[in-house]
């Protein structure tokens, strides 16, 4: 199965490259490594959830947005090396998790995007992990993911 299709067998599906909020690209590839840059919980244009996790929202709707960023990465990487089959690992995933004093469960979040990745790209998904709390997102976003995947 093709990573498109496990996508799709997933019920997911590549949105069209959000815009960056700020003074910076995507995507940025150097040899064989491509830098995804931040990526926020944005379906059609909009923030999908906003506020600080163990205040605002809980720990399954944070990870439900930290899939939603991690989809818009791949569609990042898509868009910068054309296909995403020619992903041969990830190999770094950092979460950042807008957190509420005392909300210590970063490592919950991050999980669902470990997970989702491990899913589509089998043993080549495994990675190294950054999973932090913060005290502010941009546009008040309760997750910020950024990656390096490595490709052919």
């Amino acid at each position: 199965m093709t990573v498109e299709q496990k996508l799709t067998s997933l019920s997911l599906e590549l949105p069209q490259l959000p815009a960056p909020v700020g003074a910076y690209v995507p995507t940025v590839r150097t040899g064989n490594l491509v830098f995804v840059s931040g990526q926020i919980p944005i379906r059609d244009g909009k923030l999908v959830s906003q506020g600080k996790v163990g205040a605002d929202l809980t720990i399954d709707q944070a990870a439900q947005a930290a899939q939603i960023a991690c989809v818009n990465a791949l569609a990042a990487a898509k868009a910068e090396i054309g296909s995403l089959e020619n992903i041969t690992q990830v190999v770094r995933v950092e979460v950042y998790v807008s957190s509420a004093p005392g909300f210590t469960d970063q490592v919950k979040v991050a999980n669902a995007a470990s997970e989702l990745l491990q899913n589509i790209f089998g043993p080549a998904g495994r990675h190294a992990r950054l999973a932090v709390g913060v005290a502010e997102l941009p546009l008040n976003a309760p997750v910020e993911l950024a990656f390096i995947f490595e490709v052919a």
